[in-house]
């Protein structure tokens, strides 16, 4: 390679899981946007777990796509890989950076290394973890803080946290702001609203959304709460539509006996992609009281939807939500009684839907593959 020459980089997508949620979302938007700088501005090689294989050889044409070992699909074993495997990988193809999109990375990869990672509430929320995952994580940011040339995260927020928290070098991180695909989640049709509350069973009656992981930090226990003192003295009171159907949470099952028998509350796991911009722009309010997030994706694709969101200003969400959603606590009194003021105020909510619309147009996969770009250029000099 010549010193004008792209550089060569290396992305290890071995972690992408199947119902591409987060991390899914992220590679794939952010592979979707440099494969139409490929061979220009970036000399992409992806390594992806098999069943990736055809979406991004259809996605990246002018990249390298390459299998992991099968064995890689399992963690414990990707995790080993990545540590052995993926090293050699990158000497093999002439890697020049090697960048790690989920928080781990290799300790002595053979080339410059950056890594994503998307957020600080291992350290800023730890009772919303076990006790397992917790350790996990925190060990792995503070390693990928220490080895790794460049840290790429997805807020000014997070960076913040890890200089606040963790003495984190400022100089080596870089700020990419998540894009979202405008194409995927847009200002949904009649039809579409109407073939998602069909597939729910919800006939003519209004509802209120949430979409997300059942873990504890996005707070749906206090959310059902807040909804349901909300509407229960209403004449036609609004469902509550919890989708999603990655982690856990037993207290969700506690909020959701306490439910009165008159209300009604669905939770129909995953909703299928195409789905999305009809259930999250049909709702009377797209509502996500989460504790903290490192970026906040599901505010910006209900944003993207034409929705208007109820959320709480933790950490990085008020960087992505700005005036343009309304907020509310995480205690479900105070979520009832801003819920509430939402579902009485249409005029609000048409107003929320619109300037949510137009904000999400800000946040593009190009601009944070320009960033990454940036960041390859500097890990490599």
């Amino acid at each position: 390679m010549t010193a004008g020459s792209p550089p060569r980089v290396l992305i290890d997508a071995t972690s992408v899981p199947a119902d591409r949620g987060g991390v899914g979302r992220y590679v794939d938007g952010l592979l979707g946007a440099l494969g139409k700088v490929c061979g220009t501005s970036v000399d992409l090689v992806v390594v992806s777990l098999r069943t990736d294989l055809e979406r991004y050889t259809r996605m990246l044409p002018g990249a390298e796509i390459i299998p992991a070992p099968a064995a890689v699909a399992h963690r414990p074993a990707r995790l080993a890989w990545e540590q052995t495997g993926l090293p050699l990988l990158a000497q093999q193809v002439g890697a020049q950076v090697l960048h790690s999109p989920f928080y781990t990375c290799p300790l002595r990869a053979g080339c410059p290394v950056t890594v994503t990672v998307h957020d600080a509430t291992f350290f800023t929320e730890p009772e919303h973890y076990d006790k397992s995952r917790r350790t996990f994580f925190r060990s792995a940011i503070r390693t990928s803080l220490r080895r790794a040339d460049r840290v790429i995260v997805p807020s000014k927020a997070t960076r913040d946290e890890l200089i606040r928290l963790l003495d984190a070098d400022p100089t080596r991180i870089d700020v990419a702001y998540h894009g979202v695909d405008h194409v995927a989640f847009h200002a949904p049709s009649a039809e579409e609203k109407a073939r998602v509350r069909a597939r729910l069973g919800l006939g003519s009656q209004s509802y209120v959304a949430f979409l997300g992981a059942k873990e504890p930090r996005k707070n749906v226990p206090n959310l059902i709460r807040g909804w349901a003192r909300a509407v229960a003295d209403r004449h036609q009171p609004p469902a509550l539509v919890v989708a999603g159907g990655q982690g856990h949470d037993d207290e969700i099952d506690r909020a959701v006996a306490e439910v009165p028998s008159h209300l009604r509350l669905l939770r129909p796991g995953y909703l299928r992609y195409a789905d999305l911009p009809g259930f999250l722009g049909g709702a009377l309010v797209s509502a996500y009281p989460s504790y903290g997030e490192g970026f906040g994706l599901p505010i910006l694709e209900a944003m993207a939807c034409a929705a208007p969101v109820l959320t709480t200003p933790r950490l990085s969400l008020p960087e992505v939500g700005g005036e343009a959603v309304a907020y509310t606590s995480e205690a479900p009194d105070q979520i009832a009684a801003d819920l509430a003021a939402l579902l009485d105020d249409e005029h609000r909510r048409l107003a929320l839907a619109q300037a949510g619309f137009d904000r999400a147009k800000e946040f593009t996969w190009q601009s944070s593959a320009d960033v990454h770009l940036a960041a390859w250029s500097r890990a490599r000099s």
